[in-house]
């Protein structure tokens, strides 16, 4: 039988390894951080993408007990206070396309329109104007844009201008800079969210498109767990009940 195989962690009696570091070495030496970057790509990040990591965890750990993945946690924290792993779990499950996905979506978008750019020797204005036309062309929403509670996502700023003091806003800030410019002229005012801030600077550190879910999974699961440890601490079991309006095939036998 052949062996599974891995690049990314191994032990001995004595030791343990990830990427070939040494474990103890990365307790002392490393943050969390630097060890999921570690993992994901096999090296360790620059102390500016560190900070614009750390950053971008915090921005994607919760934003209320009302997003899907934290209200789903809790619903079945209420239900089952057997298995907090099945509520933690439950609240994983709702991450989509529609929930915490459209940083890889737009990862994909800044992928595809730097790639014409180059392609056909456009400017990164150009390209963005050709995203924007084929989006209202297909009728497809633009991911990174927009939000249903903020006029304005207060994350975005902190983040693009933390990524220019630190070097590492590149081509992908500017292509979504330039998307958002072109969005709002072309169809309602249509600001950048925190999708569409992580989104370019992950492009601009060299991620492929998927991690920008993947790193939403890694810092929204530590708002799930305080929400769901907050569920069995606060509150009684079957606690969450919604107002539910039957509108289905007339009752028989009333």
């Amino acid at each position: 039988m052949e062996p599974w195989r891995t690049a990314i962690a191994t032990s001995d009696a004595t030791h343990l390894w990830i990427r070939g570091q040494d474990v103890t070495a990365l307790m002392g030496n490393a943050t969390f951080t630097d060890t999921i970057v570690l993992l994901h790509t096999g090296r360790l990040p620059s102390p500016g993408e560190r900070r614009l990591l750390d950053a971008i965890l915090i921005g994607v750990c919760d934003h209320g007990a009302g997003a899907p993945s934290c209200a789903a946690a809790r619903l079945c924290a209420s239900g089952n206070r057997q298995s907090m792993p099945a509520a933690i779990a439950a609240g994983v499950l709702t991450i989509g396309d529609e929930h915490g996905g459209a940083g890889s979506l737009c990862m994909e978008l800044i992928a595809a329109g730097l790639d014409l750019a180059r392609r056909e020797g456009l400017s990164i204005q150009a390209a963005a104007q050709r995203s924007v036309d084929a989006a209202i062309r297909d009728r497809r929403r633009l991911p990174g844009l927009g939000h249903r509670v903020h006029t304005v996502d207060p994350r975005v700023k902190w983040l693009f201008d933390q990524a220019a003091a630190e070097g590492v806003a590149g081509d992908g800030v500017a292509f979504m800079q330039a998307v958002e410019a072109e969005a709002s002229r072309r169809i309602k005012p249509l600001p950048l969210n925190i999708d569409g801030a992580l989104a370019p600077l992950l492009h601009d550190m060299g991620f492929a498109p998927g991690f920008g879910r993947l790193l939403f999974i890694i810092g929204r699961v530590a708002g799930i767990t305080a929400e769901v440890a907050e569920e069995y601490e606060r509150e009684k079991p079957m606690r969450i009940k919604f107002d539910v309006e039957y509108d289905g095939a007339p009752l028989q036998g009333q």
